[in-house]
């Protein structure tokens, strides 16, 4: 989640990171025959298309349809993605202020264990800066499955998923999660609405979310699930992430993490719960990487590799929403998109500091699609602000709530279709409401701290298209009012550039990052 930062900030380690239900008879292909009737519920399902969306299809909300007699195929494998390789040879590493084991570990790809083994430490959570650690080679055990478990417009919250009625599907089911209610900042939220919540949030498919809460846990289906998933649903224990908002949380963001940083290239190998390091098939989608990642910080080797296979997850979620790929568009952001104009997010006169350059949208995974902006004035902190942030577009407003505002550009009503903008850290004081539509310049509210995490008062921005985040420094670069973002390749590093003037990201108000319309 967004933060104050600047140029110092150190790379972003969480970017470099390197569920079960009763077995079903069939493996997950598509079936020769199936009845949409026989489905829990009819899902709104979208035919494959190559062409760019940019308005809500009625046709997506159809069950989907399937010719009788047809053949049993599986997706065809992506192309080969040219991985890191993983290292045959041990290194030194220099300790660092901020790093803990587990960060290090991550950092290089090996397990936990491994790193505290190699280099004999009785008590491991005592490190010194100026500490030098011996890096092991990881050392693999098979190769992961090339088997592609679902397309990638059902991990992102898209037009597949834009009319899914996630309350209607969860009180069909009959389960716990019908029942269930937990208080999320301060209000009682039931579990539909926090299903939602985290959807809007991290942009993670809802259809997913509730898959993975029965594999681990039947919470949709059964009354009374296994008492310890009372207090955490997924069965991630940490007592940080207790509850079903924390876990879904946590799983959004992971899923994210897969998502995006296969996109990059970013992994070579996962690491299951057990320590075994897994090399990653590189012929998978990044849909299925994101699950495969997920999984691999919830189960053992073993099952890992029942549940990324054919009789897994994947069965799991066609019981409930029919054959995954029927459901594909694709693709979701096509090669010449082109960003809509878009204005800076203050008003003529005000001078904003830039305090953050290319982030996660939300939460670290979420690939590097936002960028922070700090209101007049000298105080720091978490304090009241009288500036106005404003739309960077026309469109209306369809989610206000939690800190959050997010505005839908194109002609439907759905934020899960063509262009849509995030801003976060909205107060709830004179904030925006949904359904409103606001002109470019229009005032959305105030920066604050409210929404997700902040050390000081700002406004955080982001751009999605048909759900996925954008990055603001990738093939599509975030441009306002003639202002192009480009990033260092350290995570909230970056200047704004317009002709040749230059602003650069700072983690307080300097004259080097200072900005105005």
């Amino acid at each position: 989640m967004s933060q104050t930062s600047g140029r110092k900030k150190q790379l972003m380690r969480a970017g470099i990171f390197l569920l079960l239900v009763a077995l079903l008879i069939s493996s997950c292909q598509r079936p020769e025959t199936t009845d949409p009737a026989s489905l829990a519920v009819q899902p709104q399902s979208s035919p494959n298309t190559t062409q760019p969306v940019d308005a809500l299809n009625p046709d997506w909300c159809l069950p989907p349809t399937r010719q009788p007699g047809a053949p049993l195929t599986e997706p065809t494998p992506n192309s080969p993605r040219n991985l890191p390789p993983l290292r045959t040879e041990s290194e030194n590493y220099t300790v660092q202020q901020g790093d803990s084991l587990a960060v290090i570990a991550n950092l290089h790809g090996i397990p936990l264990s491994s790193l505290i083994t190699e280099n004999s430490l009785i008590n491991p959570d005592v490190l010194e800066i100026g500490q030098i650690l011996t890096i092991p080679a990881p050392q693999p055990s098979q190769p992961g499955l090339a088997f592609k478990i679902i397309p990638d417009s059902e991990l992102i919250n898209g037009p597949a998923s834009a009319c899914f009625d996630t309350t209607a599907f969860i009180q069909q089911n009959n389960g716990y999660l019908g029942q269930y209610a937990e208080e999320v900042d301060g209000r009682m939220m039931t579990g539909a609405g926090i299903v939602n919540r985290i959807a809007a949030e991290y942009s993670v498919n809802p259809r997913l979310l509730l898959a993975l809460l029965e594999y681990q846990t039947n919470w949709l289906t059964s009354a009374n699930p296994d008492p310890q998933s009372l207090s955490y649903p997924l069965l991630f224990i940490d007592p940080w992430r207790e509850g079903l908002y924390r876990q879904l949380a946590w799983a959004a963001n992971q899923l994210n993490l897969g998502y995006y940083l296969w996109q990059i290239n970013g992994f070579s190998a996962w690491i299951t719960t057990d320590s075994v390091v897994i090399p990653i098939d590189n012929t998978i989608n990044p849909g299925t990487a994101g699950v495969q990642h997920l999984f691999s910080f919830l189960l053992d080797e073993n099952d890992w590799r029942f549940a990324v296979g054919k009789n897994g997850f994947c069965q799991t979620y066609q019981n409930f929403f029919g054959f995954p790929f029927d459901l594909a568009i694709e693709p979701l952001v096509p090669k010449q998109l082109a960003q809509p104009e878009l204005q800076l997010p203050f008003e003529k006169g005000d001078i904003w500091s830039f305090t953050g350059g290319p982030h996660g949208g939300w939460g670290e995974g979420s690939a590097w699609a936002a960028l922070d902006f700090a209101p007049p004035g000298d105080a720091e902190g978490c304090v009241q602000s009288n500036a106005w942030v404003v739309a960077l577009a026309d469109g209306q407003v369809v989610y206000a709530a939690d800190g959050i505002v997010i505005q839908n550009l194109d002609t439907d009503d759905s934020y899960q279709t063509g262009w849509s903008l995030f801003y976060g850290h909205i107060e709830n004081r004179g904030r925006v409401a949904q359904g409103t539509y606001v002109k470019a310049g229009g005032r959305i509210g105030h920066p604050s701290c409210e929404g997700g995490i902040s050390s000081g008062t700002h406004v955080h921005i982001a751009r999605r298209y048909n759900g996925e985040w954008i990055a603001a420094d990738g093939s599509h670069p975030f441009i306002m009012d003639g202002w192009v973002s480009r990033g260092t390749g350290v995570v909230y590093n970056g200047i704004l550039q317009k002709d040749d003037q230059i602003v650069e990201a700072w983690d307080e108000r300097k004259p080097e990052n200072q900005i105005h319309r």
